[in-house]
């Protein structure tokens, strides 16, 4: 019970008001639809699905494939220090769409590799570190935008919103991986996957996001604003 003896505001309730906030919102709308897109096709080449085609495609031994993930999470150390210094230089908006070509597509690179052990090994490690940037690229400069857009009294409702659209999408597109994996193939799963998950930006491409150059103060975008606005960046 809230103060005074009302009842507050159902979980559906609150659930339904945070959805149709993010429905209605022209950045949040387009980065959530980009955002399950990304991870949808992410998830359909889940990590298992590449480690058994590295073990039974690319022919791998597990220390190879273990240490190729290792390289993948440098990659994403890297794309966490960068991510701003990449966000000042090219815009936030942009750097949130070069973030949802770079994640997914890398693992085209692996998916094709060929050739002696090392050059196989290497593709590999070479797409788990460009994935690993991009993911951070991505998600940084995403969430920050996020937090600039949303409005104090609509975080809660919109997080719970966002998260349920956005991460229920992840078993469905595990589920797809393996059904393609066992119809079409491990190889071609993974390109289609790298393919769809490039096509996020689709999404990005007719919104105001790759307008936002900054995320100022006064940003018109601050509180829940609607219109986007190219501003340099601070210095």
């Amino acid at each position: 019970m809230a103060a005074g003896g009302t009842a507050g505001p159902s979980l559906l309730r609150r659930a339904r008001e945070g959805l149709v906030f993010v429905v209605r919102h022209p950045v949040l709308r387009a980065s959530l639809c980009c955002a399950t897109t990304l991870n949808f096709f992410t998830f359909v080449s889940s990590t298992g699905l590449t480690v058994l085609f590295a073990d039974r495609v690319l022919g791998l031994s597990a220390g190879t494939i273990g240490l190729a993930f290792g390289i993948g999470s440098t990659g994403a150390l890297a794309g966490a220090v960068i991510a701003p210094k990449i966000s000042r230089w090219i815009g936030v908006g942009r750097s949130i769409a070069a973030g949802a070509v770079l994640f997914p597509a890398p693992i085209a690179i692996a998916a094709t590799a060929s050739g002696p052990t090392w050059a196989r090994a290497g593709a590999l490690g070479v797409a788990e570190f460009l994935a690993g940037i991009g993911v951070m690229l991505f998600d940084v400069n995403l969430n920050s935008l996020q937090a600039a857009v949303i409005p104090d009294g609509m975080r809660s409702r919109v997080a719970g919103a966002y998260s349920t659209v956005n991460y229920g999408i992840r078993p469905i597109g595990a589920i797809v991986g393996g059904m393609l994996a066992t119809l079409i193939g491990l190889r071609t799963t993974l390109i289609t996957a790298a393919v769809g998950g490039v096509l996020s930006l689709l999404w990005l491409l007719p919104s105001p996001i790759p307008r936002i150059r900054s995320l100022a103060p006064d940003d018109p975008f601050a509180g829940g604003g609607t219109e986007a606005e190219s501003r340099p960046v601070p210095r």
